[in-house]
């Protein structure tokens, strides 16, 4: 997207007249909660609650995929990389993010395990072809953005014969994570922001059930300050009418339908399973496994680990700063024990985590 046309969505003048046009229409409280934490990093970015009038509440959400990853499954992770031969490929994001014991991926590598960073599945895939003699494990860490990519880097290793790739897919499904926070009623809310790229993926449909089930209404966004505030108009409007409904304030990307090729290529090679959050717990139907057609891509059915068991980090309550319980300043640990320098908890680690974004845009400290 060139500079010109994104300047569009961040022109000052239109900006302040949605923010007014929110003000003048809000009457009653509204809760709302941004789903995903690029969304979180916007609204703190250019300064959008100060923009806001009284009656509208942001609380942040479980959309930091290296956030939600489990103590566990980094516990696997650490156990795929401390095997002889195994290369272990991520995504940058989850070197540093602390399992228990103060053990990390970038610990790990630093005592001598071969753990690489890679920007996408495909450059795992490429590892895997310069060692041919050496087992290449991709950790998948991602909501329905990142699967696609990693099943198609599945596909691609199938068709080219590429035997000594595989996947440790720790993949979830946002839906249900929405679900299990509306079900636990720790938070009264009034309307979801729905994350923009995944819904792209996904389509819109797939959050009609907020307002089917729940009566509560979703505006799509994307992650400029027109695409937040645009959303939040919607969201004041349909709250003000009672009427809930699902609104697309992030048309030049999401569809109703979502995307095709993305869909199949994630069915071809995943099935729903449970799957465990960090905050919440193990949630049926959330999580992606891969199919029994590509067992032997899946590299915690191929590789036989010991897995320790898996505890919190002491003090860390990264766990309810996700479900919107608390905002990261109210953690006792927040910019005092906890800095992006020496992280307690993913969420002061990831680029997309709360904690970092409340630390980095001044918010709290």
């Amino acid at each position: 997207m060139d500079k010109t046309h994104l300047q569009r969505f961040r022109d000052p003048e239109a900006a302040r007249a949605v923010a007014e046009a929110i003000a003048a229409r809000s009457t009653r409280p509204v809760r709302l909660m941004e789903f995903c934490g690029g969304h979180t990093h916007a609204i703190l970015r250019f300064g959008i609650p100060d923009l806001l009038p009284p009656t509208v509440e942001l609380l942040s959400g479980p959309g930091c995929p290296v956030c939600v990853t489990s103590a566990a499954d980094l516990n696997r992770a650490l156990a795929l990389a401390s095997l002889p031969g195994v290369i272990l490929t991520t995504f940058g994001d989850m070197m540093r993010v602390p399992a228990d014991r103060g053990r990390s991926l970038a610990r790990a590598k630093a005592e001598g395990a071969d753990v690489r960073i890679v920007y996408s599945p495909l450059d795992a895939l490429g590892v895997a072809r310069q060692n041919p003699g050496r087992p290449v494990v991709f950790l998948g860490v991602g909501f329905e953005t990142t699967a696609p990519m990693v099943a198609s880097a599945i596909l691609v290793a199938e068709a080219e014969g590429i035997s000594n790739f595989y996947v440790f897919s720790t993949h979830k499904l946002t839906p249900p994570a929405t679900r299990a926070i509306l079900d636990a009623g720790e938070v009264n809310l009034s309307g979801i922001i729905g994350p923009g790229h995944v819904t792209t993926v996904i389509g819109l449909q797939a959050w009609e059930f907020l307002a089917e089930e729940y009566g509560i209404p979703c505006a799509v966004a994307g992650f400029e300050p027109l695409d937040v505030l645009r959303a939040i108009l919607a969201l004041v409007e349909m709250v003000e009418e009672e009427r809930p409904g699902i609104a697309n304030a992030y048309v030049r990307s999401v569809r109703r339908e979502g995307n095709a090729a993305a869909l199949a290529a994630m069915d071809q090679v995943f099935e729903v399973a449970e799957a465990e959050w960090r905050g919440l717990g193990v949630l049926p139907a959330s999580g992606l496994r891969i199919r029994e057609a590509y067992a032997h891509r899946d590299a915690m059915r191929v590789f036989a680990v010991e897995v320790p068991a898996a505890r919190e980090p002491p003090g860390c309550r990264c766990g309810e700063v996700l479900r919107g319980v608390l905002r990261p300043p109210e953690c006792p640990l927040f910019a005092r024990v906890c800095t992006p320098q020496d992280p307690v908890g993913p969420c002061m680690v990831s680029a997309e985590g709360a904690c970092a974004a409340y630390y980095q845009y001044g918010r709290g400290r």
